[in-house]
């Protein structure tokens, strides 16, 4: 294990989409460095099955079945947190969705959860946790806290057909940049951190797994269809993994590096998309690198 995320070495973590991809991942660095952790995710079964293996690398852990849409979850979640182990320096605001499909053909119901899951839950997290480690700041001059918001890098550009995932992501990029800057005027104590992951591994593509009991359960457009193949084909052969990510939090956390990136290649498109605005000029065809791939988007989405 890299050295460099010892600083919270003993402290207490709190992750969401815990039972999973870089939620896991970060919990089992967090039980290597004697940390407790609170490991939260909205499905039970997968839960029990991650909390016996954190267990087992000897972490004291509290599992808690949450929601992160639903505020009065995420309070719930603070208060157990607090009365259990105390203020958590380690905040992962990590659990999300995917969406894709045509940007107007997203239902309502569509929105409400993507929104609700990827920016409400990120937006409540911030919300409960990080007055309760201003107070611990506050109280003690050696305490430090970090708070990692997981967005990613359709929070940096806006690949098409991915509309609703697009501006969850983005917004919670705004969230974390405005809390960084927001901490800075108050304290040195607590940081504030963005991780915007690439293609990677993880079980982001089988989020219809999770979907309210409530949704209707409508057949899926065409624009929809193509959304998840292209997705789940991206993903499945991404090489960086999500342990490799979890490293890159820590560490990030250790020097209090904001911005981290799993794929920091792909930050090329991030510049044209800025020399877009700045230019300005309409935006970049974003298949010009690869067009093969844009016409057979085109064509699959014409039905031609």
């Amino acid at each position: 294990m890299n050295t460099a995320s010892t600083h919270l070495q003993g402290g207490i973590a709190v992750i969401t989409g815990a039972a999973s991809g870089f939620g896991l991942a970060c919990s089992r660095i967090a039980a290597g460095l004697g940390m407790r952790v609170v490991m939260a995710d909205v499905q039970a079964d997968a839960l029990a099955t991650a909390q016996a293996e954190i267990e087992g690398l000897g972490a004291q852990v509290l599992p808690f079945r949450l929601d992160v849409s639903k505020a009065e979850e995420v309070e719930a979640l603070a208060t157990a947190t607090l009365r259990t182990f105390g203020t958590p320096n380690f905040v992962f605001n990590n659990a999300g969705v995917g969406g894709g499909g045509l940007i107007w053909e997203h239902t309502l119901k569509d929105w409400e959860w993507v929104i609700g899951v990827n920016l409400m839950g990120v937006a409540h997290g911030v919300r409960v946790f990080t007055p309760l480690m201003l107070a611990a700041a506050k109280t003690d001059p050696a305490w430090h806290g970090d708070i990692v918001n997981t967005a990613s890098m359709a929070g940096l550009l806006n690949a098409p057909n991915m509309g609703v995932y697009n501006v969850s992501k983005h917004a919670v990029v705004s969230m974390s940049e405005t809390l960084y800057q927001d901490l800075a005027l108050v304290t040195e104590q607590v940081h504030a951190h963005v991780l915007c992951p690439f293609f990677v591994p993880t079980g982001i593509t089988q989020s219809h797994r999770n979907r309210p009991a409530d949704m209707p359960t409508e057949a899926p457009t065409r624009s929809q269809r193509i959304a998840q193949a292209m997705s789940t084909k991206a993903v499945s052969s991404g090489k960086v993994t999500a342990a490799q990510v979890a490293q890159n939090v820590f560490d990030a956390c250790a020097s209090n590096q904001f911005y981290i990136y799993s794929h920091p290649k792909s930050l090329g498109s991030v510049q044209v998309r800025l020399e877009d605005i700045m230019t300005p000029r309409n935006p970049t065809d974003p298949f010009a690198a690869r067009p093969d791939i844009g016409a057979k988007l085109k064509a699959e989405l014409r039905g031609e």
